[in-house]
């Protein structure tokens, strides 16, 4: 995931006026925003190569903190001293976890990690807690989005579905418990467009912050269809308009995804 003011015109004109029924601005609650452009990579770059890219278009950047379903779990760098390190190089960080699965999840990797369907809110809340022990160990503090990692799965299969909801509901329940802020990453049109029809049917304990993945080189977080345009504002949005591109800033080479961000970042210590 070359920044110029114009670039951001859109991304704070774009649609209507706020509408009287938009979501608090998450500011209001303690949490820190964060408006421009961010990189997500599967394991966390080393302070010298975060340094390189601090002549990058990015500032903000997507971690890998925990959960069963992580693609890279070694996290050879991810220390709190890594964490404050890239925090004091002006860097602001996207808590990504990355639990068990839908059961009907596209990817075959990814089901060897799928949620029971008749545990599921029980394993949520659980991971839930977790991924707040893990925040907690790096330094990040209550008011910091958590967002949960949720890969592309069928959402027209009504019972993986239903399981589905019923896991981000109670991890979202708990990690909110907690005095945390819970985040859902999903591909547009897939966990995405169930979290929203979701809410327009009235469900609760929904995500406060969408990050939606749409591969499309037009980052834009105003106006993703899926999304109703009085939904999920202020601040409570970021794109992720490209994935898995290699770019290269200060000599250091790093494979990435490419995000517009509108949202909370983590609270450091």
């Amino acid at each position: 995931m070359v920044v110029l003011f114009s670039a951001f015109a859109s991304l704070l004109a774009v649609g209507p006026t706020t509408p009287a029924h938009a979501d608090p601005d998450p500011r209001r609650s303690g949490a820190q925003v964060f408006t421009g452009r961010g990189f997500d990579t599967c394991e966390a770059p080393s302070l010298g190569t975060m340094a390189a890219w601090t002549g990058s278009p990015y500032r903000a950047v997507g971690v890998y903190i925990g959960g069963r379903g992580r693609a890279c779990p070694e996290q050879r760098h991810l220390t709190p001293d890594w964490v404050q390190g890239v925090t004091d190089m002006g860097w602001r960080l996207l808590p990504l976890y990355v639990g068990s699965q839908s059961p009907c999840v596209h990817s075959d990797r990814k089901r060897h990690y799928a949620i029971d369907p008749g545990r599921a809110r029980d394993m949520g809340v659980a991971e839930g807690r977790d991924a707040v022990r893990q925040a907690q160990e790096l330094g990040m503090l209550a008011a910091s989005p958590l967002y949960l990692d949720m890969e592309a799965y069928d959402r027209a299969d009504g019972d993986c579905a239903d399981a589905t909801l019923t896991f981000v509901q109670g991890w979202n329940r708990e990690v909110r418990r907690h005095g945390y802020l819970p985040g859902f990453y999903s591909s547009a049109g897939a966990g995405v467009a169930h979290i929203q029809q979701a809410r327009a049917a009235g469900e609760r304990d929904l995500p406060d912050v969408m990050w939606f993945a749409r591969w499309n080189d037009a980052p834009d977080v105003a106006g993703e269809p899926t999304l109703s345009s009085g939904d999920w504002k202020p601040h409570r949005r970021i794109h992720q308009y490209r994935g898995d591109v290699k770019e290269t800033h200060g000599g250091r080479t790093v494979n990435i995804d490419r995000n517009l961000v509108d949202a909370p970042v983590a609270v450091i210590e």
